[in-house]
């Protein structure tokens, strides 16, 4: 497997010990997610859990009128699926694809027979990484939902600049500006007004329908508090992780043209033609 795709791209595998990862590393299996893809539906069976590389996926919660907001976003940090290895089997909320790219998806099955594996001075490895992980997901969708009901949407969309910059590791990211106010829960006329605002602003740049950042510290200013509380915890409780990260370029172009695949970029109700990942595992 080529560097563009290695799987230890992954935060959580790339902590792996080598001992657990060999067992791993022959049953993890590359996917291609496109913008719009769900993995899985609400109250749906998870049959993969998935250890993005390249992708993002946003973890958004539907209500029965059709409005949605985004209670978690996953990158190259994390894994999506802890319903799986926490004995829940499926969770209310849909999976669906923020910034295209690639993952690795594990059968089920395989997943919960290594975080059940016992015996070795090494073992409980993926356990451990596992469970941190579910405590640092817990933090962000718990500062998500304050963040969501006390922040402006300036605040909100600093916030959302940051995190993506933080996931990405091309530092590009391609994304509908109604696909944003969908994960914000806000109209989309306010992300057009917003985002012209930082533009004046000097924060960021358009340029042939995509947006770079050019003052990254500026953002910081600008975003809440929840961008750092999330962030700090994840650096709490990862610390052999940042050790590994390199350095990234200060900059993100973020695509906010209108979709040309609009089905699929706004596909949040299972009603609306979307491509499946979550193929029921043989």
């Amino acid at each position: 497997m080529s560097d563009s795709h290695a799987a230890r791209q992954n935060h959580l595998l790339a902590a792996l010990p080598a001992a657990e990862y060999e067992r791993l590393s022959p049953h993890l299996e590359l996917v291609q997610m496109l913008l719009g893809d769900v993995l899985y539906e609400s109250g749906g069976d998870l049959h993969y859990v998935y250890f993005p590389t390249t992708a993002t996926v946003s973890l958004l919660y539907v209500m029965e009128d059709g409005a949605s907001a985004e209670i978690a976003g996953v990158g190259n940090e994390g894994v999506i699926g802890v319903a799986i290895f926490m004995a829940g089997e499926n969770m209310p909320n849909l999976a669906i694809v923020q910034c295209a790219g690639y993952a690795y998806r594990l059968k089920r099955q395989l997943l919960k027979d290594e975080f059940n594996r016992g015996g070795g001075r090494r073992s409980g490895a993926l356990q451990n990484l596992l469970l941190r992980y579910t405590q640092a997901l817990i933090t962000q969708v718990s500062q998500t939902a304050v963040c969501n009901r006390y922040h402006s949407v300036e605040q909100q969309l600093c916030r959302f600049l940051l995190s993506s910059l933080d996931r990405s590791p091309l530092n590009e990211l391609t994304v509908t500006q109604e696909l944003i106010a969908k994960m914000l829960g806000v109209r989309r006329e306010g992300i057009t007004e917003t985002a012209g605002k930082l533009r004046h602003a000097g924060l960021i740049s358009y340029c042939r329908g995509h947006i770079t950042v050019l003052d990254r510290s500026g953002l910081e200013k600008r975003a809440c508090e929840c961008y750092q509380v999330v962030k700090t915890e994840f650096d709490r409780l990862f610390p052999d992780v940042i050790a590994t990260q390199a350095v990234k370029p200060r900059c993100m172009r973020v695509s906010l043209a209108a979709s040309q695949d609009g089905k699929r970029a706004t596909a949040f109700r299972p009603s609306i033609q979307t491509r499946r990942h979550d193929h029921r595992a043989r």
